[in-house]
């Protein structure tokens, strides 16, 4: 017999094994087949496409009558029709084009390079500062966070606003909702909270908005003081439905960037119900059927899906507190479809009045309708017990307000409502506050104790 040494059938296997490995590396390197298809129909803002395959989500490319290329996204399918929606303006499209898949997607640019820039939805400034020279990108969408990894919500954040420190404290990696109509001062708050709060970062996603909005935020609201540590993500009114679902989608991946990184982050979402709506249109437009006031279920399922991308890490070191702004309808918040949905996801809320601001009272703060879910966690019980007191006497100077304003209140007819009167311009003071004026949360809850007294009191007065 002749049978070979054993040494050397192991190196025959090893060999083997190499060149296997070997056409193992070439095989990944090699470039996947992409199937291209032709673009049959065009409805409103509604590509559908045959012979190619591209899953949810993926891009494609749709030639253009002038030798470009449109760039879509794929949000949907049915009977072997792929449903496109243009990321950018649809112009110059002809039947039967060439549709090409984009097998691979590179991120969004990411990192230091970002803040102080201006930027859209695809990561390209806007801001006329030329090019970002970001050498880190980071993926659009991540897979959740374990809640029974994700670190607990226990430490304040100051947030530089007197009447949110002392009776609506934020906690580090809360999610909170601005709620409030049209007009009255919603996006002044912010960037008084986008200059004060302290943090490492600030993110602002301006979704949606009115485009002079978006250059009187970053230059006056937000200034060039407040605008080196932030990042603004700015897709407005005027861009197509994707672009906004997307602009919010990124605002957020930049956020979740740099809380990886360790550290506290600011969020700011002007304004979830344009994001909302821009799923709406999206949904409604390849066949969704509507459930609620013209929401398509997918509306609120996507909503927590970028709600929940907020708040605190696993590993304890970064954190992303987030505020989103409502827009309600007639200035209703009770009975509007996403302010509903909003309430029941979100760790507070801050409801803005419109008579406040029409009074000249800013920011327009109503404290009655407003709360914070974890300020039991992050605060003193005597500053819960001072917060109690001030929400019981602001609340009986309410309900008689019209009495008193007319004089047929009489005084000693109830010895908290004449309390409230006695207090009432302090009160009222207490919750206002100038644009460029900061206020930590020392200063805050000294300023409450002042107002209120030491809060040892029962509160049987209030």
């Amino acid at each position: 017999m002749n049978d070979a040494p054993p040494q050397a059938s192991t190196a025959r296997a090893a060999g083997w094994q190499a060149r296997l490995a070997a056409r193992g590396r070439q095989v990944d390197k090699t470039r996947p087949i992409v199937v291209e298809g032709m673009l049959r129909r065009v409805v409103g803002l509604t590509l559908e496409a045959v012979g190619c395959e591209a899953p949810v989500g993926s891009r494609c490319l749709v030639d253009s009558a002038d030798g470009g290329s449109i760039e879509t996204e794929v949000v949907g399918f049915s009977d072997g029709r792929l449903y496109l929606m243009p990321t950018g303006v649809l112009h110059g499209v002809l039947p039967n084009a060439r549709v090409r898949p984009c097998p691979h997607d590179s991120g969004i640019p990411a990192g230091d390079a970002l803040l102080g820039r201006v930027i859209d939805a695809t990561g390209a400034p806007l801001d006329g500062r030329g090019p970002l020279g970001a050498d880190q990108h980071t993926s659009l969408k991540r897979p959740p966070i374990n809640p029974m990894q994700r670190r607990p919500i226990s430490q304040p954040l100051d947030v530089g606003v007197r009447a949110i420190n002392a009776l609506l404290t934020v906690g580090r990696g809360q999610r909170m909702g601005l709620f409030a109509g049209s007009g009255v001062g919603k996006s002044t708050l912010l960037g008084m909270m986008t200059r004060f709060t302290n943090a490492d970062v600030v993110v602002v996603g301006l979704i949606g908005e009115r485009g002079r909005e978006v250059k009187e935020f970053v230059d006056q609201i937000l200034g060039e003081e407040g605008r080196q540590r932030a990042v603004i993500v700015a897709e407005p009114a005027d861009a197509p439905p994707l672009s906004r679902l997307r602009g919010a989608q990124v605002a957020t991946a930049v956020a979740e960037h740099f809380r990886d990184r360790g550290l506290r982050v600011l969020l700011l979402m002007d304004s979830l119900t344009r994001y909302a709506q821009a799923q709406r249109e999206i949904a409604l437009a390849i066949g969704e059927p509507p459930a609620t006031k013209g929401y398509p279920p997918s509306v609120f399922a996507l909503l927590p899906a970028l709600v929940e991308r907020a708040g605190n890490d696993a590993d304890g070191r970064g954190s992303i507190t987030a505020f989103y702004t409502v827009l309600t309808e007639g200035d209703d918040h009770r009975h509007d479809p996403i302010a509903d949905a909003a309430r029941a996801i979100l760790d507070g809320h801050i409801v803005l009045s419109r008579d406040l601001a029409e009074a000249g009272h800013y920011p327009a703060i109503d404290i009655e309708a407003s709360i914070s879910r974890v300020m039991p966690a992050v605060t003193a019980p005597a500053q819960m017990k001072l917060a109690q007191r001030f929400r019981q006497v602001y609340s009986a100077y309410s309900r008689q307000r019209d009495l008193i304003t007319i004089g047929a209140y009489q005084k000693g007819s109830d010895p908290r409502v004449d309390e409230a009167i006695a207090l009432w311009p302090v009160l009222s003071a207490f919750l206002q506050q100038e644009t460029g004026e900061a206020v930590d949360l020392d200063t805050a809850l000294r300023t409450l104790t002042e107002v209120l007294g030491d809060g040892t009191g029962d509160g049987s007065a209030a």
